[in-house]
């Protein structure tokens, strides 16, 4: 019996290209497994073997999908694929929302896919109703792990084997219901888990629910004229040298930095520490892309706003974890509202 032909993606980073500076790195197919696919190589077992690799940069294939698009799906043409397995991404957004845009593509022209990345990753919440997401930590040494258990659904799904439940093959729940027969009735079920609740005892819920924030937007101001409003950058924007050791990735807290005065952000005297992109214009040439500084002044000079709030918020949105940002958000929030700060001009990467 042949083997399965399996068509592995990665970045450019897992692909051995280079790092933020090859994100724009266009589609390109190597031979058999690169970097992470060996231990993939290796997990699938006699049964199904890596074939080729697709390697692109995290910026070109989410942006330039005109031409990222159908180079990947010539990919599995030529290279005749079963099945695609992407990833793992973890909590790398971009990586995350190519490797869900690839999977979507391969299930689109008849070949099953998996991928896998945290459930909170762009590319889970935005493409997660529609493919089999294995779910994962942020922490790298989870790799083999992650491959082993992409690897047995990839097996599956190749073979045209059908999926159980979320729950029975550890796959991210997908929304989708199935009739099933079951020994008791649903009131008999209910009791028993109310039972356990009530006696802290072990019970799994049949209602899969993830509870996200309905934040409703404030209504628009008719004119910033007259109005003080505030900087936040989740850019990771702070004085030269970071003394105070903001995060590059994963930050916990935000800091705040006097800018009263201050016509503009000079070269030399700021940096940007985010390691999600690369920051080498930031820091060599102009760090008021990061915190338009500049921009603000000018319009407040024009009467345009009112005035600046005289310190400005810094943080790195960069795998940021969402309850993280969510403590830091309403920690700057209180502060605004008690110094009557109309708005607040975020500036993300």
């Amino acid at each position: 019996m042949a083997k399965l032909r399996v068509i592995h993606y990665v970045n450019q980073f897992f692909g051995g290209l280079g790092g933020e500076e090859e994100a724009n790195t266009p589609v390109q197919v190597q031979e058999g497994p690169v970097g992470p696919g060996r231990a993939l190589d290796q997990a699938l077992g006699d049964g199904a073997e890596v074939v080729a690799t697709i390697i692109a940069g995290d910026n070109f294939f989410v942006e330039e999908t005109e031409k990222s698009h159908p180079a990947a799906i010539e990919a599995l043409k030529t290279h005749k694929a079963d099945v695609v397995v992407a990833g793992p991404a973890f909590d790398a957004g971009r990586y995350g929302l190519a490797c869900a845009q690839l999977c979507t593509l391969a299930k689109e022209n008849g070949v099953p896919a998996v991928t896998a990345m945290v459930p909170d990753n762009a590319g889970a919440l935005t493409y997660g109703a529609g493919i089999i997401i294995v779910p994962t930590g942020i922490n790298l040494i989870e790799m083999l792990a992650v491959m082993a258990s992409m690897s047995r659904l990839a097996v599956k799904l190749g073979n045209g084997e059908e999926l159980g439940s979320a729950e029975e093959e550890g796959y991210i729940p997908r929304g989708l219901r199935k009739p099933v027969v079951r020994t008791q009735t649903g009131a008999q079920r209910a009791v028993d888990m109310f039972e356990a609740r009530l006696n802290d005892q072990p019970f799994t819920s049949e209602v899969y629910i993830r509870n996200y924030d309905d934040v409703a937007p404030p209504s628009p101001l008719p004119t910033l004229a007259g109005k003080k409003v505030a900087l936040v950058t989740s850019g990771g924007m702070v004085p030269i040298n970071n003394p105070d050791n903001l995060n590059s990735a994963r930050a916990e807290t935000f800091f705040r930095y006097n800018i009263e005065g201050l016509s503009e952000l000079e070269t030399g005297e700021w940096m940007s520490v985010h390691g999600g992109f690369n920051t080498r214009w930031l820091n060599t040439h102009d760090p008021n892309y990061a915190l338009p500084l500049r921009a603000i002044r000018q319009l407040e000079s024009e009467g345009v706003l009112g005035s600046v709030y005289p310190t400005y918020f810094a943080t790195t949105g960069n795998q940021t974890a969402v309850t993280s940002a969510q403590s830091m958000g309403k920690e700057i929030a209180a502060e605004l509202s008690e110094n009557a700060i109309d708005a607040a001009l975020l500036v993300a990467t």
